[in-house]
């Protein structure tokens, strides 16, 4: 059965089932306009989801035929998975930012290989032991259809999000934040309208994965495969200034959020919550914490996997699944670009796996 909740004001949430995931649910906002009903993400592409998205829309007294537009907040299958069957289903217009529609456009038109290579390549350049890359070696040669993947084939928007400008949605006033580093084209979208209940602060903010209530965000690197795992500034300097530094992106996005002071949070998992800028602190303060443990590990040189493994996470190294332990090295790098960025650690000349130290 569908859950779904009223929000007030013409938004209303419905709770989108993430298979076989700690989350548990993407949270799909319904959000009504004068030319129609227009989502805020839609969930992950299963059938038990897609079950769940329709049901949830007949209680909300509408049907997936009667969508407008779609709002993804970003690439991510658990938001953007679903859209091109609403989109299938109903003919609605697709918006993504520019920087998000990039990721999509270069995943469809790379073949599942060529990924699974990059992987192979961003491991072997972090460090990682070869019981943990073996799995991968190959592994993209044995998926004869990748249109069938989650995540190889989503649907391409039609429309780009620009930020700071409103969505083009009559009747209502939903401004565009962009807001990277989870991922390069993360955007909020700001409510500019009294709140329903009159709380004090600044509209709603659907906030995706940017700002959530308990859990922080995963800060990751996102790379071309053409990049074959090394950093270009692994032997020198040259090629520091152009690279990304997510997490210096995330910081920075978060301190804006913060300043817009919205009475309300509408994010994408687990629930609706208030004092924006109280969590935005938090989540600061836990990034300053983790950047300056850092610089006492990176005493010694180290590689981003045994960065990783010394890192805290929330469950000892050795218990952390196979594909989290990946997610896990690409947030440790992120922190490491960031002290690479602000002069604070460097990467050490002629190493490979490359090392990094505190300057």
């Amino acid at each position: 059965m569908a859950q779904v909740s009223d929000h007030g004001g013409g938004v209303r949430s419905i709770r989108v089932p993430i298979p076989d995931n700690p989350l548990g649910h993407t949270l799909v906002y319904l959000l009504d306009t004068d030319a129609g009903p227009v989502l805020v993400d839609t969930g992950w592409d299963d059938p038990a989801s897609w079950d769940t998205l329709t049901e949830g829309l007949t209680d909300c007294g509408t049907s997936v035929e009667e969508i407008h537009g779609v709002v993804i907040t970003h690439h991510h299958p658990d938001h953007h998975g679903l859209s091109g069957r609403v989109r299938e289903a109903s003919g609605a217009w697709i918006a993504m930012h520019a920087a998000d529609t990039a990721i999509v456009r270069r995943t469809r038109e790379n073949r599942p290989e060529r990924w699974f290579a990059y992987m192979v390549a961003k491991l072997e350049a972090s460090g990682a032991p070869e019981d943990h890359i073996a799995p991968l070696r190959g592994a993209g040669t044995s998926l004869r259809r990748p249109s069938t993947l989650p995540g190889f084939s989503p649907a391409l928007p039609d429309r780009e999000i620009v930020p700071g400008e409103f969505l083009p949605l009559p009747g209502r006033r939903l401004r565009a934040v962009w807001t990277p580093g989870h991922t390069p084209g993360h955007v909020c979208l700001h409510l500019e309208e009294e709140h329903p209940a009159r709380l004090a602060g600044n509209g709603r903010l659907f906030s995706g994965d940017h700002l959530l209530p308990r859990i922080t965000p995963h800060i990751g690197l996102y790379e071309d495969p053409d990049t074959h795992g090394r950093p270009p500034y692994a032997d020198g300097d040259e090629g520091l200034a152009e690279i990304a530094d997510p997490l210096g992106d995330y910081l920075d996005s978060l301190e804006r959020v913060g300043r817009l002071g919205p009475a309300e949070v509408l994010p994408a998992h687990q629930h609706v919550f208030t004092d924006a800028p109280a969590r935005v602190a938090e989540l600061l303060t836990h990034h300053e914490e983790r950047l300056t443990g850092l610089l006492t590990l990176l005493a010694t040189p180290l590689t981003p996997w045994q960065i990783a493994e010394r890192m805290e996470w929330n469950r000892p190294w050795a218990d952390i699944p196979y594909g989290s332990r990946n997610i896990a090295v690409s947030e440790a790098e992120a922190h490491v670009r960031r002290l690479v960025k602000l002069g604070r650690a460097e990467a050490v000349a002629g190493t490979d796996p490359v090392t990094y130290v505190t300057v």
